[in-house]
């Protein structure tokens, strides 16, 4: 399984995220889900609210990240001007 992890530093506008989900749910073959960040084990969050992109497996990824809805999904993202990290991630199964 591979994960796309978006980790932004403060929650987005709920109605301009909803639009920007909206966007992310049509990438082929990804589950994508989000939320809020509610707290850290120690201290204060670093991040604010987090977004996943869920594939099956490396293949799909790859052939995924090529589209134009992922493209189109980083695109948004920058343009709604939230400072936010990106991490992927393979998962055991």
């Amino acid at each position: 399984m591979v994960r796309v992890l978006v980790l932004y530093e403060q929650e987005p506008d709920p109605v301009r995220y909803a639009q920007h989900a909206a966007l992310c749910e049509r990438v082929p073959r990804a589950r994508f889900r989000h939320g809020r960040i509610f707290g850290a084990p120690t201290g204060e969050e670093r991040f604010r609210y987090m977004a996943e992109f869920e594939f099956p497996d490396m293949e799909t990824f790859l052939d995924c990240a090529r589209s134009p809805e992922f493209a189109a999904t980083g695109h948004d993202a920058e343009a709604m001007g939230l400072r936010y990290t990106v991490q992927f991630a393979e998962l055991a199964d």
